[in-house]
């Protein structure tokens, strides 16, 4: 067997392997590098003393260039959580978790902000101060934080406890194994081991980006009245589709609800341009719903960001940390719009409001209405939920943390319940996301079942459907030709 193998998956990503150390190493993180990797057969599905887990990396080298052609190139966010939670490398008695934390290799300064950035990834805020400094009272804070720490498996970690960070600088380092690392030049790097020798080169070429993992075609879309366009329903790990995301036209404007990796990829084959955009919503700083963020700021005006304080704050924070940049730097990089938990806001009449949904970062659900013909026409949107059992078992005390107070799940039950003309929710299940069964008997007149990267099952068929990339929605119908009136007493 060869001392060293290499594969080059995409530009900007390479996989080196060493597998008499047991090292394998993932060279260059862009969006999506881990659902190339799926494609590629270095993340497969294993079944080991009756547990089934990935095999996958066990280490990352990041590049040298933060940022080449617009596009972050090291998001090192995903590949890390498929590391420790979908390998098992860190969780409690699994098969897996042999004590050794996966290497996380670069720069220092890169490392200190991936690290930074892995934190508030995982985290959001991450204390009662930096709640209650977004705007929340003590006792939600106390919540908030109750959620967090029974995610968290009862404790807040640094990065630095989850990963064996490694500064590469002018000599070599020595990792698993033996194996030697050393940099040739600027993103070109060095790997030895046993006499066998191999160069990895992170550059890519001007003009040339690392391309979706996944072919999506070209759709013509209607742009009515009101409608939603459902831009993606899969999830972070799903290799052949967009992570959830929807498109709402209203009024001849486009809104974006989030913005995961390849978002401009997603944008170009619904044939809508990154000027044409007049607002993100935002539901939370997770990479799947964040990572394309940074793309549709080059552009002729500040991108309209909406959003609750609670979420902007995490977001800024994260973008800040991943950018290595002040904080209110990357704030002016957008035109702010906050919005406000349970409370309806006129935007360009269109009416939108959050809802507070928990999670281990701060997230909101977004709901969207316009009147016609004598009622509300509506959508909600449902990224990253939990289940009502999980919630449960915080206010009982399961799982050791405890601490929510009824009041709080009581209120999340009743904003579950919220009715819609279209609810898209996302049912990934496990600990950190929803499940079709809480929404079985929900009202809405459609049920858009999303966040899995699975074909639904029979019972889940029985609540809601999937809806394929391009779907739409409409909800008012007809393309609006009336000007600047507003859309609620279009004619059309």
């Amino acid at each position: 067997m060869a001392e060293l193998r290499k594969i080059a998956v995409a530009p900007g990503i390479v996989w080196v392997e060493a597998p008499d150390a047991d090292l394998r190493v993932l060279c260059g993180c862009p969006g999506d590098a881990v659902k190339h990797l799926m494609h590629q057969g270095m993340i497969s599905e294993v079944r080991r003393d009756g547990v089934l887990f990935e095999t996958g990396p066990n280490a990352i080298l990041l590049s040298d260039v933060a940022m080449q052609n617009g596009v972050f190139c090291n998001l090192a966010e995903f590949p890390v959580l498929q590391m420790l939670y979908r390998q098992g490398t860190f969780l409690p008695g699994h098969p897996n978790n042999s004590g050794r934390r996966p290497l996380l290799i670069g720069r220092a300064d890169h490392v200190a902000s991936q690290l930074q950035y892995i934190h508030r990834g995982n985290y959001g805020l991450s204390s009662d101060r930096e709640l209650i400094g977004a705007g929340v009272s003590p006792d939600l804070a106390r919540d908030l934080m109750a959620c967090k720490l029974h995610f968290a498996f009862g404790r807040i970690r640094h990065p630095r406890e989850l990963l064996d960070a490694r500064e590469l600088g002018a000599r070599p380092v020595i990792l698993r194994g033996g194996v030697a690392l050393r940099r040739l030049e600027p993103n070109r790097f060095e790997f030895r081991h046993n006499g066998g020798r191999v160069e990895v080169d992170l550059s890519i070429a001007p003009g040339e980006g690392c391309p979706p993992p996944y072919s999506l075609g070209l759709r013509k879309i209607e742009r009515d009245c009101f409608s939603v366009v459902h831009s993606g329903g899969g999830d972070g790990w799903d290799p052949d589709r967009p992570s959830m995301a929807s498109v709402v036209i209203f009024h001849g404007k486009v809104y974006l609800v989030d913005a995961g990796p390849n978002v401009l990829y997603s944008l170009q084959a619904l044939g809508i341009g990154r000027d044409e955009i007049d607002g993100l919503f935002h539901t939370h700083c997770h990479d799947d719903h964040f990572a394309g963020l940074i793309s549709l700021l080059d552009r002729e005006k500040p991108l309209r960001y909406f959003a609750t304080p609670l979420v902007r704050a995490s977001v800024m924070k994260k973008l800040a940390a991943l950018r290595a940049r002040p904080e209110d730097e990357v704030q002016r990089l957008f035109d702010r719009n906050d919005l406000a938990c349970d409370r309806w806001t006129d935007v360009d009449g269109l009416e939108g409001k959050a809802l507070l949904s928990p999670h281990p970062v701060e997230t909101s659900v977004l709901l969207f209405r316009a009147m016609w013909q004598g009622r509300y026409r509506s959508y909600a949107h449902f990224a990253d939920i939990v289940s009502l059992q999980v919630l449960r078992d915080m206010v009982d005390g399961a799982g050791g943390s405890g601490g929510l107070s009824r009041a709080f799940y009581d209120k999340v039950v009743e904003d579950y319940a919220t009715e819609a003309d279209v609810k898209k929710i996302d049912i990934g299940g496990g600990l950190i996301h929803g499940s079709a069964e809480d929404f079985r008997y929900d009202r809405s007149r459609k049920l858009v079942l999303a966040h899995v990267a699975r074909p639904l099952s029979p019972a889940e068929r029985g609540v809601g459907c999937e809806m394929p990339f391009g779907a739409v929605d409409v909800m008012i119908p007809g393309a609006c030709r009336c000007g600047d009136t507003p859309a609620a007493s279009c004619p059309a």
